[in-house]
Formats: structure tokens, sequence, C-alpha cells
């Protein structure tokens, strides 16, 4: 299993757009994701960096895994 990388609220919302979630809106410093057909709404904060816990909830919130994540990412260590 991979680590989780570290990473800006705009990397993890574009790593998320690349699975089909699409950018809903954008209120207080939050990003809202949403997809067609999925039960929960993604709340990414615009923090540099995002807190390992609240990374790891919205990944499993988006059905993925750690693995799938950091190849979206893009940050192969």
């Amino acid at each position: 299993m991979s680590r989780l990388p570290t990473c800006k609220g705009k990397e993890a919302v574009k790593a998320f757009r690349k699975n089909g979630w699409v950018l809903a809106r954008y209120i207080d410093d939050h990003f809202i994701l949403k997809k067609q057909g999925e039960r929960y709404l993604l709340s990414i904060p615009d923090h540099n960096p995002i807190k390992k816990g609240t990374l790891r909830r919205l990944i499993r919130d988006a059905g993925l895994s750690i693995d799938y994540f950091v190849k979206l990412l893009g940050k192969n260590k």
C-alpha cells in the first residue's frame, strides 16, 4: 500500500476531477465536488497542505484506494 502523500487542496481537486468528479461550487475556502451516481459531495479544503486524516476520509468517501489516488495525483514516490 502506498503512503498517503501531502498535497494542496487544488492538487486534490485535480486528482478527483480525473476520476470524474465535477466542481459544483467554491464556498468559504472549500471546493465542493459532485459526481453523477455518487451518494456524497466532497468538500475539499483549500489548504496547504490538507491534513492527512481529512484527505484519507475524502479518498474513502470517493470510493478510491490510496494507491489509485496517488496515481491520479501523479506523485509516484
